[in-house]
């Protein structure tokens, strides 16, 4: 049959250029027009983001709303996670209702796939006096990996990049408690759980956690190579500085350098492995060199010991490996 890749998208806001200390939340909910049957893709998930971190989730298989931060299990009490899993499943259906509408409108089959995201939410800048005032709100849509419709805060508008979406845009600019009811939401309801996140789990999301480095070397399809591979997981933020070097030259990719670029944990560290095949009679000295926030100002100097095969990391490598965030 044919293969069909899927590409889901995440809206996330860039940090803010300058001394400005600014913190967010938001949700994101995607719906697919049809169940795919793939582990771990679900027809709807929502998840809540605090500075990108995820604090709570929901899909429809489960179809209720957990925790995903302990200090949300702990601070939060059972009514909070009861009236969201409420507020969830009704949007599921909302999601239903309106893929449904939009596929209609733009004449498309039900054969192919279809994928509506919505993101709501807040940023905050930081006072002096350690609380948060708003600094710009979000309520968008996309479908289909296209901008569909986004809410102009400033003017209380919505704006419709595309034909399809004016038919939508018209009909929400002239409810105006709607405008209403989103202004009041991403200004100050949403601005108040920004605070009370933000204090409940202040103490984890400040901390920056160092990486773990391994290196190891595997046998590869052909007899006389050898694959050598230098992973860092376990490190927060994400920003990360990773070379392997032969005899202190630094590799690139025109040297068979390959990399997995940085993917998140399941725990909201992250992870990266950078790896390259050479003769198993090399004699050049191999190095990994890791340098990150969190480690000593020293960057980690790891040698390569092309003749000890270390087994033990393999499977050490294979709890580490963990889905991303849609797998969850």
């Amino acid at each position: 049959g044919e293969m069909k890749l899927i590409v889901f998208f995440v809206l996330l806001w860039t940090a803010v250029a300058g001394s400005r200390e600014t913190h967010s939340l938001h949700y994101i909910y995607t719906g697919l027009s049809r169940d795919l049957g793939l582990p771990g893709i679900h027809k709807f998930t929502a998840m809540g983001l605090l500075d990108n971190r995820m604090i709570d989730y929901f899909d429809s298989k489960t179809k209720e709303k957990v925790p995903k931060q302990t200090w949300m299990r702990q601070r939060l009490d059972p009514e909070y996670w009861v009236k969201g899993t409420q507020s969830r499943q009704s949007k599921q259906q909302w999601f239903e209702v309106n893929i449904n509408i939009l596929k209609d409108r733009m004449r498309q089959n039900d054969t192919d796939l279809h994928v509506l995201q919505w993101m709501v939410g807040c940023e905050g800048e930081m006072q002096e006096d350690g609380t948060m005032k708003f600094y710009r709100g979000m309520d968008r849509y996309n479908y289909d990996g296209t901008d569909f419709l986004s809410f102009d805060n400033f003017h209380s508008v919505w704006v419709a990049p595309t034909q399809a979406a004016e038919e939508t845009k018209r009909k929400w600019d002239h409810d105006t408690d709607l405008n209403d009811k989103i202004k009041r939401y991403v200004e100050n309801e949403c601005m108040q759980w920004l605070n009370k996140f933000w204090s409940y789990g202040m103490t984890q999301l400040n901390t920056a956690s160092p990486p773990e480095v391994y290196v190891f070397a595997r046998d590869t399809n052909i007899e006389s190579n050898i694959r050598l591979t230098c992973l860092a997981t376990g490190f927060y933020p994400q920003d990360i500085i990773m070379w392997i070097k032969r005899d202190g030259r630094k590799l690139y990719r025109e040297d068979g350098l390959e990399s997995s670029g940085v993917r998140p944990n399941e725990d909201d560290t992250f992870q990266r492995r950078d790896s390259v095949e050479i003769l198993r009679k090399d004699k050049s000295r191999y190095t990994c060199e890791v340098i990150h926030e969190a480690s000593t100002p020293v960057p980690v100097l790891v040698p390569v010991l092309v003749s000890v095969l270390v087994l033990v990391i393999a499977v050490v490598l294979g709890v580490l490996y963990k889905k991303g965030i849609i797998g969850k």
